[in-house]
């Protein structure tokens, strides 16, 4: 039956051609007008009932089970009608099933069952998350988030004036979270790892709702063990939390479709910012959520497009500001000039491994099929916000895995919608109905199929434990230097790699760490990732008798990948004593040359190089 349907009165339609008198047997008259057997006028002297409740004379009541006096009535016979029986109610005949109607509440359990529906994914996507978390060294996105998030406010907001104002709201979070916690991998990473692991039940939520409990809970269980709920849950970036706004937007949706309601619609408007905060790619799902309208609108809802135009139209005022502060940033992105190759890689990008993502996405696309009305809005997830920023990457360059994360979960949900229906309808009115040996059979295949789903990411969820492909090994540098240094040691960086943020990192506890000497101005002062490099390399280097240089040039020249000017200055006066060869990454000692002229003229009220780069 269709959720706009008028509810039946009494067992049947009181107003339907007919259908059974909802009033039958609640008494009748015996005079004129009224009802005797089965809904008739009784005429008088045609032996009207005079059971109990009827008059069976003016101003007085016959006594139950009493016949009326023959002589009160000209006419009357000396029998009795007999009491009309009231028809049993009848159930009107059930509707055929109606593609993508909802399962009934009935069959999905009551709140005990949603709960259990959203504890048991989250526990094991936090399980999976948590394993290792503090072992895998921070890459370069994470030691940005570090930066940003252990500066000072006043610091922070001169930062996020030049750059990454987009996420402003998860910096202010991190630095927060970082005063409570501390700044180590593992007390970093936990926020997402809790937000990764509520997406898991978030998604089986949105399932049990869309479709049935069985489809929710193996959705939730599948997202996870993919690899990508290990990958970002253990990352200090805002993806994972950008994965559980939208799902927590699209449940409120629906729910606020099913059953409206001024709270449920006052939460999905607060859950619209949340979407762009943590990302702004993710408000591509909005389309989805117009899909979603438009279905309730045809089907006779004529409020629900004036109730999310409000909700969306107020939602986004809160995103627009820093939406448009961004645009004038997006050369920090420029660098994301996607290829034809890197379209064609975007399902093993998406999901963390071809062995993933082919069964995923392969049955994901039968679930279609079978997804009733809800194939349209699960449809314009998957596909409409791959496309719009694959067609605009050369303007907004957006068309990047990371940052379309959020249509994992539903290519997940629709795969567990293809293994679901094997074991019963999923959509329609009939969801979750079947035999008890067909449910039965369907819990096995909920079992098997995340058994398959997580052997199939093992070797990915493996790779993603270990350091990234790429990132220099600052952590061991860092043991090396700390092992060996000595009081007015100087360090210097090489490359591209952001190589100063990465020791400052791993030294950060370090407070005879080597100073800095060729740092002229703070990033702090900059208002930048970057600090700004001397402009006159030699009397910078002058306080330094040694000279660390952290070089991640990929050519094996430790000194290419900085000015020319620095690496003249530093061929000049130092002469190389050690040579460290570590993962993408090269650590040279050097000592001053015994005949190097020193130039000692550098200013000591504005030695860059004494301060910290934190505060």
């Amino acid at each position: 039956m269709s959720v706009h349907s008028s509810p039946p009165h009494g067992g049947g339609h009181p107003d339907a051609p007919g259908g059974p008198d909802p009033y039958a047997g609640q008494g009748a008259y015996t005079g004129r007008g009224a009802y005797a057997g089965q809904g008739g006028y009784a005429d008088p002297g045609q032996g009207p009932y005079a059971g109990p409740g009827a008059y069976a004379a003016p101003g007085q009541y016959a006594d139950a089970g009493q016949y009326a006096d023959p002589g009160m009535y000209p006419g009357q016979r000396d029998t009795y009608a007999a009491e009309p029986v009231a028809p049993e109610p009848v159930a009107p005949e059930p509707p055929a099933d109606e593609p993508g109607e909802a399962e009934p509440d009935s069959s999905k359990g009551g709140r005990l069952v949603a709960v259990v529906t959203f504890l048991l994914p989250t526990a094991l996507a936090f399980a999976m998350a948590l394993r290792g978390i503090g072992t895998r060294q921070l890459w370069r996105d994470e030691h940005a988030t570090w930066w940003a998030a252990h500066l000072s406010l006043h610091d922070l907001s001169l930062l996020i004036r030049s750059i990454d104002v987009v996420f402003t709201p998860y910096y202010v979070f991190m630095h927060l979270w970082i005063s409570v916690a501390g700044d180590s991998p593992t007390a970093m990473r936990i926020p997402g790892a809790v937000a990764m692991a509520a997406a898991a039940g978030l998604l089986a939520l949105l399932g049990r709702q869309l479709f049935t409990t069985q489809t929710g809970i193996l959705a939730g269980l599948a997202l996870a063990v993919v690899p990508i709920t290990t990958r970002y849950g253990q990352e200090i970036r805002p993806y994972s939390f950008a994965v559980a706004a939208v799902l927590l937007s699209t449940l409120l949706l629906a729910r606020a479709l099913d059953k409206p309601s001024f709270k449920v619609w006052v939460a999905y408007t607060l859950s619209v910012p949340l979407i762009g905060w943590s990302h702004l790619a993710s408000l591509a799902v909005l389309g989805a959520h117009l899909a979603m309208i438009v279905i309730a609108r045809r089907s006779g809802d004529k409020i629900v497009s004036w109730a999310y135009a409000a909700a969306v139209t107020l939602g986004m005022c809160f995103v627009i500001p820093m939406a448009v502060s961004g645009s004038g940033q997006s050369g920090q992105i420029a660098w994301n000039q996607p290829t034809f190759k890197n379209l064609l890689e975007f399902p093993r990008d998406l999901f963390g491994s071809w062995d993933v993502a082919v069964p995923v996405m392969g049955l994901g696309a039968f679930g279609l099929v079978f997804a009733g009305r809800w194939a349209l809005p699960l449809a314009a997830w998957i596909l409409l916000p791959p496309v719009v920023t694959y067609v605009t990457a050369d303007q907004l360059h957006l068309f990047l895995a990371r940052y379309l994360l959020f249509t994992a979960p539903a290519w997940v949900l629709l795969a567990a919608v293809a293994v679901s229906r094997l074991a019963g309808p999923v959509a329609g009115a009939k969801a979750g109905s079947g035999a008890a040996v067909r449910r039965g059979l369907g819990w096995v295949l909920v079992a098997a199929t995340v058994a398959g789903i997580g052997f199939q990411s093992l070797p990915a969820i493996r790779e993603t434990r270990q350091n990234p492909w790429g990132e220099p090994d600052y952590r061991g540098a860092a043991r090396i230097i700390e092992a060996e240094q000595r009081k007015g040691d100087g360090i210097a960086f090489s490359g591209v790699m952001g190589e100063r943020r990465g020791m400052d990192y791993e030294l950060r506890d370090d407070a005879g760490r080597p100073r800095d000497s060729l740092m002229y101005r703070t990033p702090q002062e900059m208002g930048s990732f970057g600090a700004l490099e001397c402009p006159q390399p030699a009397k910078c280097l002058a306080k330094a008798e040694r000279l660390w240089v952290v070089s991640t040039t990929l050519d094996g020249q430790p000194y290419s990948g900085m000015p020319k000017e620095s690496a003249t200055a530093i061929q000049k006066g130092f002469r190389v004593v050690k040579t460290r060869k570590l993962k993408y990454l090269q650590l040279l000692l050097l000592e001053r040359k015994p005949d190097a002229t020193v130039d000692d003229s550098s200013d000591e009220k504005d030695d860059a190089g004494k301060r910290k780069v934190h505060t």
